[in-house]
């Protein structure tokens, strides 16, 4: 029997123009459609409209539904992978599209730079629509994928490459960078050449401006004015309804990576804002460990995407600390800002009262006794624990029974047992 390929899985060979991805698990066949965002259904219906023959298509779906794609490559124009049939050697697939030329790499380019927002949108790994219909065929039409594979099956396309094209709309869904390195430039090339073209407009659009003139009194003329009495100071400018959008920031080798550029000055931006009209400074008072979590906490969204794995091991080094450790305590300042963050680093002995009557309530609920430790209740089988913070709040954590690893999950509640019903799991209390 003919030795089977090994996977084409080679992440140490991998850089800008060439990226690997781990072959996706088996999902059930739901009946709805394959892809979830706009720019994957793209592509699918892309697949779709141009096949001959929709057994295949349905055999090809299959196969992707159940595994059978190996770990997938995508280089400029090509998406490559081994999938597995019903013989016991896999088959060599690939897909081919066409690589953009230089000028319609820039009328894409220009039409993602015009709006911040698109940066900002591309950076979250979101696809805007305005640029994908700049007149440029980002997205593929019928008959523009290419598929090939080593079978016999002279089918357009056969079940095999019909399962690559499936897996490759997960890919899509899941970073649209993927998209763009297929028309033929990487995601740190893209980003680079937004990051130029936004400090460009942004810097012609300020030449252009004529400058406001600002209320005052001429240097030159108060000092001509010495045996004179000095006019009084022009009130202060009112202050801005809200901070304003950072510049965008360009990328340069070898120097600060821009999307901390951006988050920092927005961050600033903000507590500058509060500064001016409270007089107050949110976070003057944090400490070097609190400002890395509340900066880490900011971070929208809750999966940890490649820019976020770099923001929190930045953070963490930063402050002494590792990634599990501010993940951790992002949870907890999330649960509860800096009295959460406390609840979950700070064991306290509190006074009688509210922590004493937590016990029998828990036990009117039918839940078992607790065991009290200091501020904390834990549950017998060691899997749910509750914590009672200064701010006289009951907070919620879980752990693998036994593991002592706990997490701070749903919010706190002035009653214990409220806190425990917004657990996900209420059910095995």
């Amino acid at each position: 029997m003919p030795h089977a390929p090994r996977s084409m899985a080679a992440p140490g060979r991998d850089g800008d123009h060439r990226r690997t991805f781990p072959a996706f698990p088996p999902r059930p066949s739901d009946g709805e459609g394959f892809a979830e965002t706009w720019w994957g259904r793209a592509w699918v219906t892309a697949l779709e409209d141009g096949a001959l023959d929709a057994a295949r298509l349905a055999r090809g779906r299959g196969y992707a539904e159940q595994g059978h794609v190996d770990a997938i490559t995508v280089t400029p124009g090509l998406v490559l992978a081994y999938v597995r049939g019903s013989r016991p050697r896999p088959y060599r697939v690939q897909v081919r599209l066409r690589t953009f030329g230089d000028a319609d790499w820039e009328r894409f380019l220009d039409a993602a730079a015009e709006r911040p927002g698109h940066i900002a949108a591309l950076l979250d790994k979101e696809m805007p629509q305005s640029p994908a219909d700049c007149g440029v065929p980002l997205l593929p039409g019928p008959g523009d994928l290419d598929p090939r594979c080593s079978c016999p099956d002279s089918g357009h396309p056969c079940k095999h490459a019909a399962a690559l094209c499936y897996q490759t709309a997960r890919l899509l869904d899941a970073d649209p960078f993927v998209l763009l390195l297929l028309r033929g430039r990487g995601e740190r090339e893209v980003i680079d050449a937004l990051s130029r073209l936004s400090a460009a407009r942004a810097a012609r659009a300020a030449r252009d401006r004529d400058p406001e003139p600002l209320p005052g009194v001429r240097a030159a003329e108060v000092l001509a004015r010495r045996d004179r009495v000095l006019p009084p100071l022009p009130a202060p400018l009112p202050p801005p309804p809200h901070p304003e959008q950072p510049p965008v920031y360009p990328a340069s080798p070898g120097g600060p990576d821009p999307f901390a550029l951006d988050q920092l000055a927005t961050d600033a931006a903000a507590r500058a804002h509060a500064l001016l009209t409270t007089g107050r400074d949110p976070v003057g008072g944090l400490t070097l460990w609190h400002d890395a979590v509340r900066l880490a906490a900011a971070r929208p969204g809750s999966g940890l995407t490649a820019a976020t794995r770099a923001l929190y091991s930045s953070l963490a080094t930063a402050v002494g600390r590792t990634p599990a450790e501010l993940a951790r305590a992002v949870a907890a300042w999330r649960q509860g800002g800096r009295t959460g963050l406390a609840v979950l680093e700070e064991p306290w002995d509190p006074p009688a009262g509210r922590f004493d009557r937590a016990r029998p309530l828990l036990l009117a609920a039918d839940l078992p006794a607790f065991r009290p430790w200091r501020n904390r209740l834990t549950h017998p089988r060691g899997h749910v624990q509750l914590r009672l913070g200064r701010d006289n709040l009951w907070y919620a954590y879980e752990s693998e029974p036994g593991h002592d690893d706990w997490w701070p999950r749903g919010t706190p509640d002035p009653d214990p047992v409220g806190a425990l019903t917004g657990l996900d799991t209420p059910d095995d209390l």
